[in-house]
């Protein structure tokens, strides 16, 4: 069984950064893909952006292009979610989940997810 279990969210002025991390369990990722999802107050969850298993190839949600950085060790078996000149919309439970595909890492399904950290952005 894998688990995914996220960490670094916080409070953050406008403009700040955080860095998330998901370190994994159970299994060895290093071949799956990973990925970053959020899921704002009243709003559905949606794609934030994901890496192949390599590390060397990663895909974003226009929303978060050129401020969000995907990036993973797997000697560690974590994915870690750089956000710099965050906005007060990036306020929402960020959620890591892996799948062996890297295919169209938008859409769902992913086969598992951790519980969530919550960051929010203040004004």
């Amino acid at each position: 069984q894998v688990q995914l279990v996220e960490s670094g969210g916080g409070l953050v002025q406008t403009g700040g950064s955080l860095r998330l991390s998901c370190a994994a369990s159970g299994r060895d990722l290093s071949t799956w893909a990973l990925a970053w999802f959020r899921q704002a107050p009243g709003k559905e969850r949606e794609f934030v952006g994901a890496v192949n298993w390599r590390g060397d190839s990663t895909h974003y949600a226009d929303s978060v292009k050129g401020r969000f950085t995907i990036s993973r060790d797997n000697a560690k078996n974590t994915v870690y979610l750089q956000m710099s000149g965050l906005k007060p919309e990036d306020t929402a439970v960020y959620y890591c989940a892996t799948r062996r595909a890297y295919t169209n890492p938008s859409r769902l399904p992913y086969d598992y997810w951790g519980q969530g950290t919550q960051v929010t952005v203040s004004s």
